[in-house]
């Protein structure tokens, strides 16, 4: 019986962690311009765990940035226990480019370790090598 107990305990447990941890579908619109500090913002919807919850996006982009652009990224959220987890400040390190048109990327993680892995096309002229700083806000 107590052999039976233990089986069960350890069968039941990997389903709870990962259940604990469930990624979100992330879309969002994001509209940003600058010329060596570009800023810009926009919103969108975190689908998770079957609810949609909407949320505001800011950002501010510091280094090499000229231009404007409107993203519509989507992707996956990861690392999330609780949809609060989602709201945060996070950042990224990298370089990309946009004319008239093409696909960006981004991979960023907050300070509560939610990882969001978003692609998506790009319109408009923009070129940025930068450290970008992004805040996402619930509504």
């Amino acid at each position: 019986m107590r052999l039976a107990a233990i089986a069960l305990f350890a069968l039941a447990l990997p389903v709870t962690v990962s259940r604990a941890q469930a990624p979100g579908y992330v879309r969002v619109k994001f509209v940003k311009a600058g010329l060596m500090v570009g800023a810009g913002g926009g919103s969108g919807v975190l689908t998770y765990r079957g609810r949609d919850y909407p949320f505001r996006v800011s950002g501010l982009s510091l280094g090499v940035t000229a231009g404007a652009s409107v993203s519509r990224l989507e992707g996956w959220a990861s690392g999330i226990a609780n949809v609060t987890d989602f709201a945060g400040t996070y950042s990224a390190v990298g370089a990309g480019g946009a004319l008239v048109g093409g696909v960006g990327g981004v991979n960023l993680r907050n300070e509560k370790g939610v990882v969001l892995a978003l692609k998506g096309p790009k319109a408009g002229m923009e070129f940025a090598a930068n450290v970008s700083g992004i805040t996402i806000s619930l509504k």
